[in-house]
């Protein structure tokens, strides 16, 4: 089956799309873009005109579609859908926050089938479409909705599937295996913005190495954060390479060896460097998606990635749209089910020990019984 996708820019979203239509294969405003694709699919006979395919429509967060990290791996979820389920995949670039609701807009305007919103950030925007059309499905990674101040929900259609995920437990994990891995004795996290989304990561860093210094009677020190007052690092932003740099040198500057940047692209600047600088400096825990996979100019530096595997809840959404049993609501990615997890050593398995990843094992078979908590170290 043959994909057919196409993407936009933000800059000219709803102009674009308004003139453009989902449906053609060819317009002036698709052959503007930057950058913009169409795959058309195979031309039906003369005589038996082919129905319209599904629009499963997304809308990024400033991070973009090539972020190597959350947008994209929701949209991978979009394009499996479109290989495997015949629906059209389209995206929107956002390059500003004031581009989500016109963005969203667009969409709703094209008729678009299910439209994935993708970030915490455009929690607002989305419920505002949703409730302004209540016949249109959509789901947003990193968001659930609840009641308003007076007990009504906030969906008041419930046609709003929230994918939400238990990052904190892949990010115990990973800070248990950073705290058994560290020569310096100390490792180190930031973040790009201060939101629930991006510290769930860091808290479970933060307890994870904690857990390891309670078991091996080590001193293991994080650097960057601090979940008792929720304070730390943050660049303030998810696109600048240059602040993922700067930060990630800093943090080696004060002592650590190992350092987990959540925050979109920016942490990609952090990889950088540690390529630079030699995995026996700096080492990186990637977020989202694998970054050994997704970042092969700096694969070697990578010790592993906390995953949080959107496009398979992005997926699955679309994919309940097209056989009719789609429900709004909220989805939980966990450990047990898979919607979380960590990603391979790589290159740097050797410099896990024997005895760590038999630790590392039991660890995750505790925090899906329920035995050990990822609240606390």
């Amino acid at each position: 089956m043959k994909t057919n996708v196409k993407i936009a820019s933000a800059v000219f979203a709803v102009a674009a799309l308004g003139l453009a239509g989902c449906g053609g294969s060819t317009s002036t405003a698709e052959s503007s873009a930057a950058p913009a694709a169409s795959v058309a699919a195979s031309a039906p006979a003369a005589s038996e005109p082919a129905a319209a395919a599904p629009k499963a429509c997304e809308v990024t967060d400033v991070g973009g579609v090539d972020d190597k990290g959350f947008n994209q791996k929701a949209y991978k979820g979009v394009t499996d859908a479109a290989d495997q389920l015949g629906v059209e995949a389209i995206v929107l670039e956002s390059q500003a926050e004031t581009d989500y609701e016109p963005n969203i807009q667009a969409f709703v305007d094209q008729g678009c089938n299910i439209i994935v919103t993708v970030g915490f950030l455009l929690g607002d925007a989305t419920m505002t479409a949703a409730n302004a059309n209540p016949d249109i499905p959509f789901t947003i990674v990193d968001y659930a909705y609840g009641d308003n101040e007076d007990g009504t929900p906030m969906i008041a259609n419930n046609n709003v599937l929230g994918q939400i995920f238990n990052t904190d437990e892949a990010a115990f994990l990973a800070g248990y295996l950073a705290a058994g891995t560290t020569k310096t004795g100390k490792v180190g996290t930031f973040g790009g913005i201060n939101i629930p989304p991006v510290t769930i990561f860091m808290d479970g860093f933060y307890f994870g190495v904690q857990k390891y210094n309670a078991d091996n009677g080590t001193n293991v020190e994080v650097l960057g954060w601090d979940p008792n007052t929720q304070k730390g690092l943050f660049t303030e932003n998810f696109e600048s390479l240059a602040d993922g740099r700067a930060f990630a040198q800093n943090l080696v500057d004060e002592g650590a060896d190992i350092v987990m940047p959540v925050a979109g692209p920016v942490g990609l600047g952090s990889a950088a460097l540690a390529t630079e600088l030699g995995m026996n400096k700096l080492m990186i825990i990637g977020v989202d998606s694998d970054q050994y996979e997704s970042d092969p100019a700096n694969q070697g530096v990578y010790l592993t990635s906390v995953l949080k595997n959107m496009d398979v809840t992005t997926f699955n959404a679309i994919k309940a749209v097209i056989d009719g049993t789609f429900a709004g609501g909220v989805t939980v990615g966990t450990l047990e089910n898979g919607g979380v997890g960590l990603a391979p050593y790589h290159d740097m398995d050797s410099m896990v020990s024997p005895e760590l990843k038999e630790q590392m094992t039991a660890l995750q078979v505790g925090i899906i019984d329920g035995s050990v908590s990822v609240k606390k170290g």
